[in-house]
C-alpha cells in the first residue's frame, strides 16, 4: 500500500476550526504537514491548534474572514513567516444563507459568493503565486458540493458558488499543469451543520453526537454518508505526492463510498441542414435531444 507522507509540506486549510475543516487539517497535521489553521471564530482556531499539538503535530493559526485579497495574501504569509513555504491549498470556509429564489436578498446572494467563489478565488490565486515563485509543484485542494454538481432547493447562492469552483478547477487544471500544481475538487458528503438538518440524517447524527453510535450501512454505503473524519483522508491524498497525476477533479467522498463526478458533456445531439428553426426544434425535441432529459437536484435519502 502507498504510504501518504507529507513530512515538509506546509498547508493551509480555511475555515478548519471546526467540522469538516478542523477534520483536514488534522488529517494533514498527522501525515505530517505542517498546518495554518484559518477561521473567523479566534477561540476555534485557538483549539484546532491546541488539539493538533496536542497530537504531536505542528500548527498556527490565522483568523480572518475568507473573500478578500488581503485575507488570502496573510494566509499565504502567516504559512512563509511560520514554516518558511507553501505547498497546499485547503479552501474549505463557507456559509450559508439558504432561501427560496424569490426570498433571496443581493446580501444573501453576495454574502455566499464572497466567502465560497470569491474566497477560492483569491486564496487560490494568492497560493499559486507563491508555488511558482518557489518552484516545486503545489496542490490546490478546493471544497464542492452535491448542490454545485446537481442543483439544490432554497441554494440558489450556494449552488452557484460551488459549480463555479468546480469550473475554476477544471481550468486550473490545465493553466497549472506546468508549474507542476494540482488543482481538484472534493465534494464531500458528511454530518456537517447543515446535513445534520435533514430530517433523514438528523436522528443518526445527533445519536453519534450523544452516544457514539456509528451510522449504518444504509447511510454509510447507501447513501455514501458519513463523519468529516471519513473525508479527510482524500484531502490528504490530493495533498500528496501519491496524488501527482490527478488534477481537474471533482471527487466524490462520504461513509464508505469514494467516487469520481462526471464533466458537464453533450449527452445527446441532433442536426438539420440550414440550421434550426423554432419549428424544427418544436418538432424534433420530443423524439432527438430531449426525449430522455436530464435530471436535477440531489435525490433525497433513501433509507
Amino acid at each position: 500500500m502507498t504510504h501518504v507522507d507529507l513530512s515538509g509540506k506546509v498547508a493551509v486549510v480555511t475555515g478548519s476550526g471546526r467540522g469538516l475543516g478542523l477534520a483536514y487539517a488534522r488529517s494533514l497535521a498527522a501525515a505530517g504537514a505542517a498546518v495554518v489553521v484559518n477561521d473567523v471564530d479566534a477561540d476555534a482556531a485557538v483549539e484546532a491548534v491546541r488539539l493538533i499539538t496536542a497530537d504531536g503535530g505542528r500548527a498556527v493559526a490565522e483568523v480572518v474572514p475568507v473573500g478578500s485579497t488581503e485575507a488570502a495574501e496573510a494566509l499565504v504569509a502567516r504559512a512563509v513567516d511560520s514554516y518558511g513555504r507553501l505547498d497546499v491549498m485547503v479552501t474549505n470556509a463557507g456559509i450559508l444563507r439558504d432561501r427560496v429564489l424569490w426570498k433571496m436578498t443581493d446580501e444573501d446572494f453576495d454574502a455566499v459568493v464572497e466567502v465560497h467563489l470569491r474566497g477560492t478565488f483569491t486564496c487560490v490565486r494568492a497560493a499559486v503565486e507563491r508555488m511558482r515563485a518557489q518552484g516545486g509543484g503545489g496542490r490546490i485542494v478546493v471544497a464542492g458540493s452535491p448542490a454545485g454538481q446537481r442543483g439544490n432547493f432554497g441554494q440558489t447562492n450556494y449552488a452557484a458558488a460551488k459549480a463555479g469552483i468546480a469550473a475554476m478547477v477544471r481550468t486550473w487544471g490545465l493553466e497549472l499543469a506546468k508549474a507542476g500544481i494540482t488543482a481538484n475538487a472534493v465534494i464531500p458528503v458528511a454530518a456537517t451543520a447543515m446535513t445534520k438538518t435533514i430530517p433523514a440524517f438528523a436522528p443518526h447524527v445527533e445519536a453519534l453526537e450523544r452516544d457514539g453510535v456509528a451510522f449504518p450501512d444504509s447511510l454509510r454505503k447507501g447513501e455514501g454518508f458519513g463523519t468529516p473524519e471519513d473525508v479527510a483522508g482524500l484531502v490528504t491524498f490530493l495533498a500528496s505526492d501519491a496524488a501527482a497525476g490527478v488534477t481537474g477533479q471533482c471527487v466524490g467522498v462520504g461513509g464508505d463510498r469514494l467516487s469520481l463526478w462526471s464533466h458537464p458533456r453533450e449527452v445527446s445531439v441532433a442536426y438539420a441542414d440550414g440550421g434550426w428553426s423554432a419549428e424544427a426544434v418544436a418538432a424534433a425535441w420530443p423524439v432527438t435531444v430531449g426525449r430522455v432529459p436530464e435530471t436535477f437536484g440531489i435525490p433525497a435519502p433513501q433509507l
